[in-house]
């Protein structure tokens, strides 16, 4: 199980609408929970990301952007949250 840190909380609380139509956690306990239910993983660079989705299988068309995909969170400093809602 990953532990997510404070930074990703916050960053998947602020940003969770940009993948889904309403709020799914309110606090950061619930974001938590939510965060290890979806098994979502946070990776170092964009490299990371690009490699996650061709790990996954994803089309990789225009990888370049990957990074603006609805499951792809910046978290600010320099990782990202992917989400697969």
């Amino acid at each position: 199980m990953y532990e997510y840190d404070d930074a990703v909380l916050q960053c998947f609380l602020k940003k969770q609408s940009q993948l889904f139509p309403e709020n799914v956690a309110e606090s950061m306990g619930e974001a938590e929970a939510f965060l290890e239910d979806c098994m979502a993983v946070v990776v170092e660079s964009p490299k990371e990301v690009r490699a996650y989705f061709e790990e996954v299988g994803v089309d990789m068309e225009d990888a370049d952007s990957i990074l603006e995909a609805d499951e792809v969170f910046e978290v600010g400093d320099g990782r990202y949250l992917i989400v697969e809602g």
